[in-house]
């Protein structure tokens, strides 16, 4: 018989040790970036002086607006190739080759994040060397392209196991051809898993860091980069503002990809 989650003893306390070891420094970051006192650990009262600082700063603002662009066009390549992907494997699940296929798809999630950022660095200095391939700002969209495609996949994937086939045969039956049938039948049945895929892979490359690291140059400085060069002259409540900004817009768009996900009700 299934026993209750607070059945076995202890479990809440270490439930409770877990959520406030993960959650309570973004709680001390967030109310720190409203002290007033240049010292970021000493409290001096409530203002809201350095978030005004942040924004009236000029380099904050064209890295928000890199991460922003960073971030828009690799969701929408990455959500484009994972409805593909998905439709292949989904559909087409017994090509030889499948098993393979999600290997690599699934690849850049075990893969720890600095050998990927460390290849990938690698791969764009070979191409400069060789070719004179160096598009910028592109480089980052590129590498970002690659590594959301797994994050967009796997929500898209799920809902489309879940969708019955039926639909769309009797869509094909009424004379609709493969196109109309995908547009009108398959698409807007897929859209919630789509745009769960597009929340998360938004997320995951607006919060990179190790990558963009590796293989931004002059000109190219994203959000979490930039927060990063703030913090080598010390903490101060600016770079807790700018992190507070960057922790509430993550959790903004994880919010709407877990209600979108989220099973319903039938």
């Amino acid at each position: 018989m299934r026993q209750p989650v607070g059945h076995y003893p202890g479990l809440r306390l270490w439930t409770a040790l877990f959520f406030f070891f993960l959650y309570a420094p973004m709680v001390v970051l967030v109310a720190y970036s409203f002290n007033v006192n240049k010292l970021a650990m000493i409290w001096g009262g409530f203002s809201t002086r350095w978030y005004v600082k942040l924004f009236t700063t000029g380099g904050i603002g064209e890295a928000a607006m890199n991460s922003l662009l960073v971030a828009v066009i690799a969701t929408c390549f990455a959500v484009a190739i994972a409805i593909a992907a998905a439709l292949v494997l989904v559909r087409e699940a017994g090509f030889r080759g499948a098993g393979l296929s999600n290997a690599l798809i699934s690849m850049p999630l075990i893969v720890p994040e600095i050998v990927t950022a460390v290849a990938t660095l690698m791969f764009f200095v070979m191409l400069k060397n060789w070719i004179g391939f160096d598009l910028g700002l592109g480089n980052i969209i590129i590498a970002h392209c690659v590594f959301c495609i797994p994050f967009a996949f796997m929500p898209i994937r799920a809902r489309l196991q879940d969708m019955d086939l039926a639909l769309e045969q009797a869509a094909r039956d009424l004379y609709a051809d493969a196109w109309k049938a995908f547009r009108f039948v398959t698409l807007p049945l897929l859209m919630p898993g789509v745009v769960a895929g597009a929340m998360l892979a938004f997320v995951i490359s607006l919060d990179d860091f190790i990558i963009t690291q590796m293989i931004s140059g002059p000109g190219t400085t994203t959000l979490p980069v930039y927060i990063y060069s703030m913090i080598r002259n010390g903490i101060t409540p600016e770079v807790n503002a700018a992190s507070t900004i960057l922790i509430a817009v993550s959790t903004a768009l994880v919010t709407v990809y877990w209600y979108v996900s989220r099973p319903k009700k039938t």
